[in-house]
């Protein structure tokens, strides 16, 4: 089986909410930003070019302050992405340093929220990825989500 590299990012601000947003493909589907990663690229340039890309913000709009994964998920029967079955993500926690405006591509999102941690709810993900969401949330927040 072969998995795509992917990085993903919990960004956080004061008060402990996290950024989710609302997917444009699939109304009321939210999720962290999140994509591929190049084959000439490290993961953390993966990272900042796709931050910049979904929420238009740069690397000196947020410090880094975890890094957990690879965490792994399959995709539904018969799906594949760039000839793989499945995606092997690193997440990454970042603090937002709030000097930038949070602007979603709307290509990749309708909508952004801020939320508490405990409100996120697993039904909001794909099943594919409902385990990964649930080892993110237990690793990152100390949250068991159903």
């Amino acid at each position: 089986m072969k998995f795509r590299r992917n990085v993903a990012l919990i960004l956080t601000r004061p008060g402990g909410e996290i950024l989710v947003c609302e997917r444009s493909d699939f109304k009321d589907s939210w999720q962290f930003p999140q994509g591929g990663a190049r084959d000439d690229e490290s993961d953390l340039e993966a990272l900042e070019r796709e931050v910049r890309e979904e929420i238009s913000l740069p690397p000196e709009s947020y410090r880094i302050v975890l890094q957990n994964g690879p965490y792994r998920y399959t995709f539904r029967a018969g799906s594949r992405k760039d000839g793989c079955d499945g995606q092997e993500q690193l997440y990454f926690q970042a603090e937002w340093l709030g000097d930038r405006e949070i602007a979603v591509d709307k290509k990749e999102f309708r909508a952004f929220r801020w939320i508490k941690p405990e409100t996120f709810r697993i039904e909001w993900v794909p099943p594919v990825k409902r385990d990964v969401y649930r080892r993110v949330f237990r690793d990152f927040f100390q949250i068991e989500l159903p």
